[in-house]
């Protein structure tokens, strides 16, 4: 169950992280117009919050976690070798 629990949340992060993107490159930030009736909007900080603001949370707790994993495998490895 929890292999489960991690692939969805890896696979949301990644969604999230793939719709920031896509958002930063499709948004006309000269044009005020194009994001007026956008979620977050008029402005453009509240559109950028709303629509890039959950993919950089992805990406920092998913990072986050690799960097444990990292540690907590380098610190089995360290207990594990004798020298």
């Amino acid at each position: 169950m929890k292999r489960v629990a991690v692939a969805a949340s890896i696979a949301i992060g990644v969604y999230f992280i793939g719709r920031a993107i896509v958002e930063l490159l499709t948004l006309d930030f000269g044009d005020p117009a194009s994001y007026r009736n956008d979620w977050g909007g008029p402005s453009l900080a509240g559109v950028l919050a709303v629509h890039c603001g959950p993919g950089v949370l992805a990406a920092a707790l998913m990072t986050l976690a690799v960097l444990r994993r990292r540690r907590r495998l380098a610190g089995d490895r360290h207990r594990l070798d004798p020298h």
